[in-house]
């Protein structure tokens, strides 16, 4: 029998790795092993070899002590969004079956870099915009959504298949899902990642972000991609301070926010997708196609006006992937974000995880994911 080693957190698992207590193969075999348990009820893949990731297993196994990166061995689930040189990048769509870039992209290769080991890609609705997808469901309740574009690599941190993933937000799609399905997230600080080799619908909000099962993990990703604050923390007692904030003026509440910044994706989609609708419209997502068509009747007017300035539990079924009111207000204002929602000025974000790590250990006490599944 394979040993369990899929409940481990990415930090306890790195120690172990890295000092041989377990190898890469024997780590890498567990969570196939889980995959294999769970996979036809939780569904988050879009492609995984599982003869391709124990040979990546062996390779690192062999990388002697004192050259082995900070993330040695551990998996990663890379969102289809995102290249990947030796794995199909099919962006949930059917006008890219069987695509393969042949290169990865910046935050993929930060991360081979670094050790990790590229598991797989986890599935995605149609290049992270339409609202509907592959039904994977919520490992918690299967009856429930897990969440939206980026839900299926939280998924997969919740089912314990991998301890870390990669998604990104324009709306909520990392930290809405990450509450659904009771693990952690972070979204950065805007453009704190680089984004090249991914899809990118709507350049003015689209933030890398990541998934695990712990703020430890979280950071352990926030050092490898240089999560930098502009300045040092403020030396004061633990504790917290209350203080009311208004709106700017014009930008009075969260549904004014979110409707600025739905004009502003919906018009830069329709450039972003007016290769795919030329190339295959008929084989487009149906939202995708009335973006391009402008359905919604938004003017470049209106564009450039607004250019220039989770509410509940998971819901039941699949086909809602629940309400971004939550969640846009902090991608307007380019904040990093963890789970829904802790915030911090942007450029704060290492602030923004030791702030996190003393609330979770209290959250963690009173009702965590250990122990559920």
């Amino acid at each position: 029998m394979v040993p369990r080693f899929c409940s481990l957190t990415a930090a306890q698992a790195l120690g172990l790795l890295k000092d041989n207590t377990i190898t890469v193969e024997e780590y890498a075999l567990s969570l196939l092993d889980r995959i294999k348990e769970r996979d036809s009820i939780v569904k988050a893949w879009a492609y995984l070899d599982p003869a391709f990731v124990l040979g990546q297993a062996r390779t690192l196994d062999q990388i002697p002590h004192d050259q082995r990166g900070p993330l040695h061995g551990l998996a990663v689930g890379v969102k289809d969004i995102m290249n990947t040189k030796d794995m199909s990048t099919q962006f949930g769509s059917p006008i890219y079956q069987g695509h393969q870039a042949g290169f990865d992209s910046s935050a993929v290769a930060i991360l081979r870099a670094a050790g990790s080991l590229i598991f797989g890609k986890t599935t995605t609705t149609e290049f992270a915009v339409a609202n509907s997808g592959p039904e994977t469901a919520n490992p918690h309740d299967p009856n429930r959504t897990p969440g939206s574009s980026s839900c299926r690599s939280a998924a997969a941190i919740a089912d314990l298949q991998v301890p870390l993933s990669l998604g990104a937000q324009t709306g909520g799609s990392i930290i809405r899902p990450a509450s659904f399905t009771v693990v952690f997230a972070m979204k950065p600080t805007f453009n704190a990642i680089p984004l090249e080799g991914q899809t990118v619908f709507a350049p003015t909000f689209v933030t890398f972000g990541f998934f695990a099962h712990s703020i430890e993990d979280l950071q352990l990703l926030a050092n490898v991609f240089a999560l930098r604050d502009d300045k040092p923390p403020e030396d004061t007692p633990l504790g917290v301070n209350v203080e009311e904030a208004s709106f700017p003026s014009g930008v009075a509440d969260a549904k004014t926010l979110e409707r600025i910044q739905k004009v502003i994706i919906l018009g830069e989609a329709q450039v972003s997708f007016l290769k795919e609708y030329q190339v295959g419209k008929a084989e487009l997502a149906e939202g995708i196609r009335d973006i391009v068509e402008n359905t919604s009747n938004i003017s470049h007017k209106e564009w450039m006006e607004a250019s220039d300035t989770a509410v509940d539990e998971a819901p039941l079924g699949l086909g809602d992937m629940g309400s971004a009111t939550f969640n846009t207000m902090w991608m307007g204002f380019h904040m990093p974000v963890i789970n829904i929602s802790l915030e911090a000025p942007r450029f704060c974000d290492q602030l923004l995880l030791r702030t996190s790590k003393v609330l979770s250990e209290t959250l963690m006490a009173q009702g965590s994911w250990e122990g559920r599944l």
